[in-house]
């Protein structure tokens, strides 16, 4: 079982009377990328500042590595490396330079600070802008700067605040496959705060949902959608040849099958949707709603009748659907708030 490296346990932080973090308890086991997930002034950015030791709780511990960062933060800053939203270099020296002079402070031997900064910078793809003053980076370059910034002093964790805030996709897609190879590679821990819903999905081992100062749930996103979404339908979409009489009648009579219809396909106008064995360029889509997944018995039927089947597939929620029915709100609400908060995901 991966040991625990970061382990928060009630912690609450409040400003002028108003709870930042809100009994806060939550575990992240090494080697995983964790992402925290919610709007803006959910909490996040307060939480990195008490594992950091850069603000006090007011109740409640934290455990990182083994240190309280309350009561020792220098051990834990050794241990910890930190990537904030905006992150500042000597713009007047180069990339290699920037690397340097963090090493010296982080007591790095001069030959081996060199060294150390050479390799990171190939790592990071910033090889060639080695000697480029960081002045004339681009955001996408500074940001691949500041991640061989925190890994110069061989940390165990890194705690990276939105990382991929301002760079075009292109770049936050490099950067992020950037992080989880190194994560892999080196047996980094990852603690990733961010609102980008893709981001987060994509690299993220698990997430923890934020609203209010209170983390609602944690899981993988597979177990989250499980949840939140317990009480709706499974959604079938399936591709097939034309419907022989009285097929849509059968798969209607599949257990646990609450609706099955033909579905329009393609640009052709919704009307026709609603029409029994309504056919689009030879091929007819059907949108089944079930209790139970049915996708076996579904397929068995049509291939059984005769009829081609070109694709089934059984609709996978994504964290875009988990955030929206979440944070949205509407009828329903708070019942959902109240299953996560009884709920271990």
């Amino acid at each position: 079982m991966a040991e625990t490296v970061i382990d928060i346990q009630e912690l609450t932080k409040s400003y002028n009377g108003v709870k930042a973090v809100d009994q806060l308890s939550l575990q992240i086991k090494r080697g995983e990328i964790f992402g925290l997930l919610g709007p803006n002034g959910a909490g996040k950015s307060t939480t990195i500042l008490m594992l950091l030791g850069l603000s006090e709780p007011d109740g409640g511990t934290i455990n990182v590595l083994g240190i309280d960062p309350t009561r020792e933060p220098i051990p834990v800053k050794r241990k910890v490396g930190y990537l904030p939203d905006d992150v500042g270099f000597y713009e007047d020296r180069t990339g290699l330079e920037n690397l340097v002079l963090t090493a010296r402070l982080n007591r790095v031997p001069e030959a081996e600070a060199k060294e150390r900064a050479y390799q990171l910078l190939e790592s990071v793809g910033l090889q060639h802008a080695a000697h480029k003053k960081t002045g004339a980076y681009s955001r996408g370059m500074r940001q691949r700067l500041g991640l061989a910034d925190v890994l110069i002093k061989a940390p165990e964790i890194i705690i990276l605040d939105e990382p991929t805030l301002g760079i075009d996709p292109k770049g936050m897609d490099e950067l992020l496959t950037l992080i989880r190879s190194l994560s892999e590679k080196q047996g980094l821990t990852v603690l990733l705060s961010s609102h980008q819903l893709h981001q987060v999905q994509q690299i993220c081992d698990r997430v923890g949902l934020f609203v209010h100062g209170r983390l609602l749930a944690e899981g993988d996103v597979a177990s989250l959608s499980r949840t939140l979404f317990a009480d709706d339908p499974l959604q079938i979409s399936v591709e097939c040849g034309p419907l022989n009489d009285g097929l849509l009648e059968r798969i209607r009579a599949i257990p646990g099958v609450r609706h099955a219809a033909p579905a329009a396909c393609g640009n052709e106008p919704d009307r026709l949707a609603g029409q029994a064995g309504a056919e689009f360029n030879g091929r007819t889509k059907i949108a089944v709603k079930s209790d139970t997944d049915c996708s076996d018995t579904i397929a068995r039927t049509l291939v059984e009748a005769g009829v081609s089947l070109f694709s089934l597939e059984r609709k996978q929620y994504g964290l875009d659907e988990i955030y929206h029915r979440y944070f949205e709100g509407g009828e329903g609400r708070e019942q959902r708030n109240s299953r996560f908060e009884k709920q271990q995901v």
